[in-house]
């Protein structure tokens, strides 16, 4: 297949799987093109909005869509390790010996939906590392691979602060995207009303396969980057970071941690994905500008200084990227 025949395959693929998606949720065009942008890209997703907006239905959706095994997990304080992964119990055999046999967990879906992370206590939450960056778990001394495709779309609540823990930075760093899910608008809202109180109901119908999800990946990774437009990505992480030399002020004064290498790398991944969806083979600038803020939101950790000042990450990417747009800069060497 040619890379144009690639990249239209790509295209048609994907929005025939964001068309099935929207027949069951309105509005939120932008979140469901977010999580698209993580499926194609090998990207877990964290999406965080009040209740009742949709966002477990958008993921249950996306499983039907693309035929995949759908698991859930209900994160609260009393949710265990072995409730995410599995355990293994005492079993007898057809000669009636015992012995030990794995369970599997609810993780081994090829979509996982984690709903309120943050309910769950750090223990548990550390169940979810090794799978979300190994793509296996390891359960007795044993470890048990992850049948690909394999993503993990959490939810939590920004305002619910009683009974929640703070997730981790280790584990915020392994969501490639994170998502705002926003209220809909008074149409917005007319419309979802008359879907689910009136009589007619929206279905889903399967568009696409887990080897369709495989071949977007890597369609999607043979795009190529031109140099200038790596150093411009290299160059709006490294402005995240307050020790680095000819940091931006307003990092210097208001940022705790700046982004990982995972942040380049998923700034660069979800760039690709866009210029396909543009018709083109090839990345630019503002492929990037529009990865910047969900790629690096959860990325970008403020101190006390910003929140006083009442500035939120993405008043900050504003500000670091208003920055690098109106500075010279030395090209960074790769």
């Amino acid at each position: 297949m040619s890379g144009e025949a690639a990249a239209a395959w790509f295209r048609d693929t994907f929005a025939a799987v964001r068309a099935q998606v929207e027949r069951v949720i309105v509005g939120q065009a932008s979140v469901v093109e977010g999580v698209l942008v993580g499926l194609a890209c090998n990207g877990h997703v964290l999406l965080e909005g009040m209740p009742g907006l949709g966002k477990t239905l958008l993921v249950r959706s996306l499983a039907q869509a693309l035929s995949l095994d759908f698991g859930r997990l209900q994160f609260t304080p009393d949710l265990m390790p072995a409730d995410v992964t599995g355990t293994n119990v005492l079993a007898h055999d057809e000669s009636g010996a015992r012995r030990f046999e794995f369970r599997r967990g609810p993780i081994f879906a090829n979509l996982v939906l984690a709903d309120e992370i943050n309910r769950a206590t750090p223990k548990t939450q550390s169940a979810m590392l090794e799978a979300m960056q190994e793509r296996s778990v390891t359960v007795g001394g044993s470890r048990h691979e992850l049948q690909e495709p394999f993503l993990v779309m959490a939810t939590q609540n920004p305002i619910e602060q009683e009974g929640t823990y703070p997730l981790p930075e280790a584990q915020l760093d392994r969501f490639f995207f994170k998502l705002l899910v926003p209220y809909p608008s008074k149409s917005e809202l007319a419309e979802v009303v008359l879907r689910t109180t009136g009589t007619r109901t929206q279905s889903i119908e399967p568009v696409a396969t887990g080897a369709d999800v495989l071949r977007l990946r890597e369609i999607a990774r043979e795009v190529p980057v031109a140099e200038n437009v790596l150093d411009y990505a290299l160059s709006l992480v490294v402005a995240t970071h307050p020790s680095t030399e000819g940091a931006p002020e307003v990092t210097r004064r208001y940022v705790r941690y700046g982004s990982s290498p995972r942040g380049a790398q998923a700034i660069v991944g979800a760039a690709k994905v866009y210029a396909l969806l543009a018709g083109r083979y090839n990345v630019s600038k503002d492929d990037l500008k529009r990865a910047m803020k969900p790629a690096l939101r959860h990325r970008v950790l403020p101190n006390f200084e910003a929140e006083a000042d009442g500035l939120d990450p993405d008043a900050l990417l504003d500000r670091i990227l208003a920055h690098v747009e109106g500075h010279d800069r030395d090209p960074i060497k790769v």
